[in-house]
């Protein structure tokens, strides 16, 4: 069988091609990125690598050979980014048979991992560390993030105009894009994203004092170019300071979601406060902190039950 032009394409090439077919415009900017350096990995990995030549035994080889410097995890990440458009070469009649299947995921050791989270005490340590002054800073920016569980790039976009110190609430509408060396407001991650979040008094009370000669529209803790490695070593070194478990500004809405669930909050309002598009999504994440309270839970019925004559 002569192959045609499009099958002696390069596989670099056909999957940069896909990438602006099916992925610019439909998903975030962030995620386009992720694409794109995907293509470059191809790029330096297979450069010679066709179209009509991607089979079980060539991806598996580049798949094999990505996982040499990366963890399986994220090995699987690319391989997910590469599949979509292997898949539709299958279907356009370019690659004879799905090679993608039965493929083996391989990876290097992954590096020791962060706590996710802290418990009450060690929140209490945390706090104890912070140097909340009467000038907005970083302690305050981790603060309100521990107190609310909101995303980084949703604390960055906050503006005075959505605070509602009158109803101890705070609106989340829109991220700011940190990663852009310009910066600019930029639509929530999805739908479900877009909340109001009940604020305890204590800390409505405390930024209605610090922002209350703030531009209105302007963000309250941007100023000039942000870099997420900036709040991440303040966090650190008031993490050592607390002589507590080192964790990333992430952790922090992970910290949040876990006391709240420790304090018998019930997933469905977890799920809201944080955002998620679904309770499973919360469930998923939170699996082992659930499977205690359950533990937990058992032991109270019997309890209970031993009761009853």
């Amino acid at each position: 069988m002569v192959k045609n032009k499009k099958t002696k394409q390069l596989f670099s090439e056909y999957f940069e091609e896909w990438i602006e077919l099916y992925k610019v415009g439909a998903v975030r900017p962030i995620t386009l990125k992720k694409y794109y350096i995907s293509k470059q990995h191809l790029e330096k990995l297979v450069p010679d690598l066709q179209v009509c030549d991607v089979t079980r035994r060539s991806y598996q080889k580049l798949l094999n050979d990505y996982a040499i410097s990366h963890e399986k995890q994220t090995t699987m990440d690319f391989h997910h980014h590469l599949k979509g458009a292997i898949l539709d070469a299958v279907d356009d009649g370019l690659i004879m048979q799905n090679p993608t299947r039965k493929i083996i995921i391989k990876g290097k050791a992954p590096r020791k991992k962060r706590p996710k989270f802290l418990n009450l005490y060690e929140v209490q340590a945390l706090v104890k560390q912070m140097n909340l002054t009467s000038e907005i800073n970083w302690d305050w920016f981790i603060l309100l993030i521990l107190k609310t569980g909101i995303r980084f790039s949703e604390a960055l976009a906050i503006t005075p105009n959505d605070f509602d110190f009158s109803n101890q609430k705070l609106a989340i509408d829109k991220t700011w894009d940190y990663k852009s060396s310009i910066g600019k407001f930029q639509p929530t991650k999805n739908k479900s994203s877009k909340r109001k979040i009940q604020l305890d008094w204590q800390t409505a009370m405390q930024f209605s004092q610090l922002i209350k000669n703030f531009p209105k529209e302007e963000p309250i803790f941007v100023k000039g170019r942000i870099f997420n490695s900036t709040v991440n070593n303040r966090l650190q070194v008031l993490c050592t300071k607390a002589n507590i478990p080192s964790i990333s500004i992430h952790g922090l809405r992970h910290t949040h979601a876990s006391l709240l669930l420790f304090a018998d909050v019930s997933i469905a309002s977890v799920a809201r406060r944080l955002g998620h598009s679904s309770m499973s999504t919360t469930q998923e994440t939170y699996l082992h902190i659930i499977q205690e309270l359950e533990n937990q839970d058992n032991d109270k019925i019997m309890r209970h039950l031993s009761t009853i004559a």
